[in-house]
């Protein structure tokens, strides 16, 4: 007789365990099938509400480096700029029309080197974030959960400073 409830499965990126799915991922962020489904969710419950999008840079940053996949090319970039995101909104306090700016320089095409993941299993993330959406409570979970994941990272942290300063000086 089959099991009508599968175990839970973590995913690679964030360890979030979630009931086995098909679908599509994406080709080199590291998201489980499940996962990759209900972040799919949180941007269509920000595209939906303007008020939601505020947040929309952190949510993209946050998400992105809590699954930076496995060594190579495209996945090297994504951890960098998406790291350096959140460097120049949590430390900086730019908008995110310098950020986007900033990001595009960052992803020029020039190699990146493979910063080794941390544990980024964070007490906030993607779940309380969609559970926050819609109150007015959504700013705080988001911003918590990037602090979250920026933190996570610290051990690469003066690096990623460095190439994001780097980058908005190269105007």
């Amino acid at each position: 007789m089959d099991d009508p409830c599968p175990p839970a499965e973590p995913c690679p990126g964030c360890g979030l365990a979630y009931p086995p799915a098909d679908g599509p991922t994406h080709a080199y962020i590291g998201a489980s099938p499940a996962c990759w489904a209900r972040y799919g969710e949180l941007l269509a419950l920000e595209y939906s509400n303007p008020g939601l999008m505020r947040w929309h840079r952190l949510t993209v940053d946050s998400y992105t480096a809590q699954h930076p996949g496995v060594p190579g090319r495209q996945s090297a970039q994504s951890v960098h700029v998406h790291l350096a995101g959140l460097h120049l909104v949590l430390e900086l306090g730019l908008d995110p029309p310098q950020v986007a700016r900033a990001m595009q320089r960052l992803a020029d095409g020039r190699p990146h080197a493979w910063l080794e993941p941390p544990p980024l299993a964070t007490g906030i993330g993607l779940p309380e974030a969609i559970a926050a959406a819609g109150t007015p409570a959504y700013g705080d979970a988001v911003r918590s959960w990037a602090e979250a994941v920026w933190g996570a990272w610290s051990q690469h942290h003066s690096a990623i400073r460095a190439e994001a300063e780097g980058a908005l000086a190269s105007r």
